[in-house]
């Protein structure tokens, strides 16, 4: 035994094992605890711990817990957030706060939340607590000009409303009319007009969720031109597809409704080049913890495809899904991997003191067993959803034990944190 290890208070045995930075997830939509489901955001950060992520973002845009205050107040909305989640997590974590139409004073607020640790924001184009173009063009310039960055849902509601007026009109109202009014060319003209105001605004922006060849093909144009234009991708995206939606069961075709939705297969395979080649900078879950028998449920209701709430539980699988379908497949390296999940997420989003195993950075590590192989079960996962869209789906690898700011949270497969042992992390200014 080296020098070093007969002076630590703990030896971990890694053999046969990769020892990789804490996964950060940047994009969840984990919602609040509430007085009916008081553990809800304790359980999915218990959940994302399983999975090997150390640290994740969270929004706070309406359905996940947030008053009408703060639909109106950035600064309350972070108030609020921050005291409905303060010592509930097993894991370190933080919030992007959600700009909305009905926000007032964004100006003079968002310089003052960028000061209080939260440096990036996130703006819809579609839905109707959208972010209107002026509206979103001065955020983005704003947030530039103090550091922050915003990140964007690129969806033209133009193009969507019509659609979706349209197939409502001809009585389309089937879950399975979802994907056919959010079309690949909608996501690719919002995001070239996403591209175009930053570049206006000479301000980073960041794509969210971005699902298809082109859309990818706009930020590349952008990133080539000089815009400081970065873009994630998610797992549903790199291993579902758009065969989902012919279904014949219903609630089965609900689940996969996600906004943008699932694409072809080639568009799968451009992401996957996307990633592999750098043009997109990081996977991120989206994570929305709906429930078949709860949220999803309302199609077998009769419910219209556009009143079904959007997204689908991923929480607890993403490195699984980005080990076993990226690296296990050749499709990227384990370094590259790391640079995805991990240290570029750290970089962009300002979490200065992890991403990376080294001297002066946290703790934050996970032993996985490469070798591993099984089957993904909603039965298996530790989320507040009651399914998983991967279900069935069989994957190289596994989480053994994880390790945040050096405390063992899960242990050779067992939770072996507390609640409240997460800290909510006040973000320096994204670094791009």
């Amino acid at each position: 035994m080296s020098g070093l290890a007969s002076s630590a208070r703990e030896v971990v045995d890694a053999e046969g094992l990769l020892v990789l930075p804490g996964v950060i997830d940047v994009h969840t939509h984990t919602r609040v605890a509430t007085d009916t489901e008081p553990d809800r955001f304790f359980q999915d950060s218990v959940a994302a711990a399983f999975g090997g992520t150390t640290t994740f973002l969270s929004f706070n845009n309406p359905g996940t817990g947030s008053s009408a205050a703060a639909a109106r107040s950035l600064r309350t909305g972070l108030r609020e957030w921050r005291s409905a989640t303060e010592s509930d997590s097993a894991i370190d974590y933080g919030v992007s706060l959600a700009i909305t139409g009905s926000h007032e004073n964004v100006g003079e607020d968002l310089p003052r939340v960028i000061d209080a640790g939260v440096p990036t924001c996130k703006a819809f184009m579609v839905f109707e607590f959208r972010l209107p173009d002026p509206q979103l063009l001065d955020a983005m310039r704003v947030m530039g000009a103090s550091g922050g960055m915003l990140e964007v849902h690129c969806e033209d509601p133009a193009l969507v409303d019509s659609a979706v007026a349209q197939a409502l009109q001809r009585g389309n109202t089937a879950a399975r009319y979802h994907a056919p009014t959010r079309t690949t060319e909608a996501e690719a003209v919002a995001t070239r007009r996403a591209m175009e105001m930053a570049r206006t605004a000479g301000a980073p922006v960041y794509v969210v969720h971005l699902s298809s060849a082109p859309a990818l093909e706009e930020v590349r144009r952008a990133q080539t031109s000089g815009v400081a234009a970065f873009a994630e991708t998610c797992p549903h995206y790199l291993t579902l597809d758009d065969s989902l939606y012919d279904q014949p069961n219903e609630l089965d075709v609900a689940c996969a409704i996600i906004s943008p939705p699932l694409r072809s297969p080639a568009d799968r395979d451009a992401l996957w080049g996307g990633l592999a080649d750098g043009s997109l900078s990081i996977v991120a879950t989206d994570h929305v913890p709906d429930r078949r028998s709860v949220e999803k449920a309302e199609a077998t209701l009769g419910v219209s495809f556009d009143k079904i709430s959007n997204g689908a539980p991923g929480i607890e699988t993403l490195l699984a899904l980005v080990y076993s379908e990226g690296v296990a497949r050749k499709r990227i390296t384990v370094e590259r991997m790391v640079d995805l999940l991990s240290t570029t997420p750290a970089r962009l989003f300002g979490f200065g003191s992890k991403g990376a195993i080294e001297p002066g950075r946290d703790a934050d590590i996970v032993l996985f067993d490469p070798d591993a192989q099984r089957v993904i079960h909603a039965s298996d996962l530790h989320h507040t959803s009651d399914y998983t869209p991967y279900e069935g789906m069989p994957v190289s690898g596994a989480v053994r034990s994880v390790f945040v700011r050096g405390r063992a949270v899960i242990r050779e497969g067992a939770f072996v944190g507390r609640r409240g042992f997460g800290r909510f992390i006040e973000r320096r200014t994204a670094s791009n």
